[in-house]
């Protein structure tokens, strides 16, 4: 390539040519540039121009305009649609994972599919970041580390019609649905008459009678469920809003995006009680018999899926909820199962692989934010006591919307720590940084300043191989597992 002859600080892995024209990215003193070099102008690309070797060279900034002109010459830079593969998802909070999480899934040689623009509504809600910067920031890392295989692009969480829409405009290609406002707990307790009269408010479409289950039993590879009037109704009453939910935003989906691809993953995970074998073959059932089609669903499993940390509970008795419910999508699709705060839940990683063999999808988030905390506890302590002192007083607030049971007590004192780098390993103080990111991403001083993301940032940039390293290390020990 020509451009390797240029006096630049080029990413090794960004350098390609595409049909006689080269592209890269430099580190510059002023931040990070792409360069384009061409026998034609390229109009579209913006940036200063020169001759070099008889050609023109662009440099230009990192912006949305040249980001599209390079989607238009570099088409795996968009995401595509991930079907049954074994996959991935690897949120980020900050913009600055995705060279990690290529590097991690590099290493997997194919065998997992990686989805890495990834972020819940809320979690871009949290943060002030909108789906374009999300999906922006994700690719200038694919461009960044050069991969050219297949990703998804996973719209987290939406709970509206308005969130399918935001995320359409900007090419994802993964719509996760959250129906989680529509589940009925009262379900749970709920007596015979009390479940009768519930099921009777149902939606129309949502007739306990017209699911076709009344009376019916199933036997899935040795499962035995039989639908008698009470495991129907307390499905019903449970999941059957939650469905309809779910069947609306796929029939606006199906409109909204028109020639646009798209697949559906439905989420039933953020709930109080666990999704039995009998609820998860009443939603299959009845989102099919509703014309939805969706490539993954996560259950509410047994035990507890905690943010940042292992999985509490028994593992073999997770490993036998986890096989029922992987016979039921095996009768009902296939599709895949998918495991939601999933990341750093080792324990279970081979039984889930296992079970589904390797019909499943992992979604981690929060983890990421962690490796960045890694860093920058590395780089700087001082800056990370900061943030782990104003975590300590968020903590009580930021984990009101989250299962969780670290306890602030049980965490290190700042002045208690001699080791800035083990603190992440420490359970309670591991949560307490995970759920009060956006506290800490958002936080101001009285002179209106970002308090801790501007220093944050500036560090993460001035030491991008530190982080894209802890990622790579920590997310290879996630993929793994999941490779058959």
């Amino acid at each position: 390539m020509k451009l390797t002859s240029a006096n630049l600080h080029f990413f090794p892995n960004s350098l390609t040519d595409q049909n006689g024209v080269e592209f890269g990215l430099v580190q510059t003193d002023n931040g990070e540039r792409l360069v384009v070099l061409a026998e034609s102008p390229l109009s579209a690309f913006e940036g200063e121009r020169s001759e070099f070797s008889g050609q023109t060279m662009i440099l230009g900034e990192r912006s949305a305009t040249n980001l599209n002109a390079l989607r238009s010459h570099l088409p795996w830079l968009k995401p595509q649609l991930i079907g049954l593969a074994t996959s991935a998802g690897m949120g980020d909070r900050l913009g600055l994972a995705t060279p990690g999480h290529v590097r991690a899934a590099r290493a997997m040689g194919g065998k997992v599919t990686p989805v890495f623009t990834q972020q819940s509504i809320r979690e871009m809600a949290r943060t002030g970041r909108t789906p374009q910067q999300v999906m922006d920031d994700a690719t200038w890392g694919i461009f960044t580390e050069g991969w050219h295989s297949t990703h998804g692009a996973d719209a987290d969480h939406l709970k509206t019609p308005a969130d399918i829409e935001a995320c359409l405009a900007y090419g994802y290609t993964f719509y996760t649905i959250d129906p989680g406002a529509y589940v009925d707990n009262r379900a749970e307790s709920a007596s015979l008459g009390e479940l009768q009269a519930l099921a009777a408010a149902l939606p129309a479409e949502m007739d306990v009678r017209a699911s076709g289950l009344w009376g019916k039993s199933f036997d899935i590879e040795g499962l035995a469920i039989h639908f008698d009037e009470p495991v129907l109704l307390k499905a019903a009453v449970k999941y059957g809003q939650a469905v309809a939910h779910v069947a609306g935003m796929y029939r606006y989906l199906v409109q909204a995006a028109g020639t646009r691809p798209y697949e559906l993953e439905v989420s039933v995970d953020e709930t109080d009680a666990p999704t039995t074998h009998a609820e998860h073959i009443y939603i299959a059932s009845e989102l099919k018999r509703l014309g939805v089609t969706w490539v993954s669903l996560a259950p509410r499993y047994v035990g507890r899926f905690e943010k940042g940390v292992d999985y509490i509970g028994d593992v073999a008795a997770f490993e036998a909820d986890l096989a029922g419910h992987a016979a039921i999508a095996r009768h009902f699709g296939p599709y895949k199962l998918s495991l939601h705060s999933g990341s750093d839940k080792f324990s279970i990683y081979p039984a889930a692989t296992r079970q589904t063999r390797g019909l499943v999808h992992l979604k981690t988030a929060g983890t990421s934010y962690l490796e960045a905390l890694r860093t920058i506890a590395a780089v700087d302590p001082d800056l990370f006591c900061e943030i782990y002192t104003f975590a300590r007083e968020r903590f009580p607030i930021d984990r009101t919307s989250y299962h969780i049971s670290a306890e602030l007590d049980r965490a290190p004192l700042p002045e208690e720590i001699s080791d800035w780098s083990t603190l992440l390993e420490q359970f309670d103080a591991r949560e307490i940084l995970h759920v009060t990111y956006g506290s800490v991403l958002t936080e101001k001083t009285a002179q209106g300043r970002l308090r801790f993301y501007d220093r944050l940032i500036a560090l993460l940039r001035l030491h991008p191989e530190a982080y894209a390293q802890n990622l790579e290390r920590h997310f290879i020990k996630h993929l793994q597992p999941f490779v058959r």
